[in-house]
């Protein structure tokens, strides 16, 4: 059943993305306008707030994190994206926990200067996560779910076409033992626009 509802969000926000792309680059700007569609590729830092159990191992609290999106605004202000966001691992509990997602997200822009803009989004996020553990008060196994994710950024534009976003985004994600913890991640990506 979880499958089936993942394949359905992928294939709808792939359609549409496409669509949008497409309609952008086609002449006809009834929903979007040349440069509203973009691609992204960003590096950053997780922050996972699982806990590290009875404390009797070493544990972490972030790590490296990757992520690329795409996306399109339908007017000057409101669009939509999808992307894919590894978190990294981390150690814990004397074993590791890592989480990915793919996100789907309204997202919404304000600009504050011809090359400066405020951004918002809000959506849900279908992850995967899998705990190993040496701890038994830390449940391992893996886990996939919907959660919600919502995120609020800055972005500055170097070129018409290039410019860098700074943005901070909190995942609600599930986790073995039928937890659910937030994951954060603050990064840094280069976008380009066509």
């Amino acid at each position: 059943m979880k499958k089936l509802n993942f394949t359905r969000l992928l294939i709808s926000a792939a359609v549409c993305t496409v669509a949008m792309s497409a309609q952008a680059q086609s002449g006809f700007y009834g929903l979007t306008a040349p440069g509203s569609s973009y691609v992204e590729l960003g590096i950053g830092q997780s922050d996972y707030s699982v806990g590290n159990g009875s404390g009797l191992f070493d544990s972490e609290d972030g790590d490296t994190a990757y992520s690329i999106r795409g996306g399109s605004f339908f007017n000057a202000n409101l669009g939509m994206e999808i992307g894919y966001t590894n978190f990294g691992k981390i150690n814990r509990a004397g074993g590791t926990t890592k989480a990915e997602g793919i996100n789907l997200s309204l997202v919404g822009k304000m600009p504050l200067s011809p090359s400066f803009k405020v951004l918002g989004k809000i959506g849900t996020t279908y992850s995967h996560t899998n705990v190993s553990s040496l701890d038994p008060s830390v449940a391992a196994g893996s886990e996939k779910d919907f959660g919600l994710s919502y995120g609020i950024g800055a972005e500055y534009l170097l070129t018409p076409q290039w410019s860098g976003v700074l943005q901070y985004e909190s995942t609600k994600m599930q986790f073995a033992g039928d937890r659910s913890d937030r994951v954060g991640l603050t990064s840094l990506s280069a976008r380009y626009r066509f």
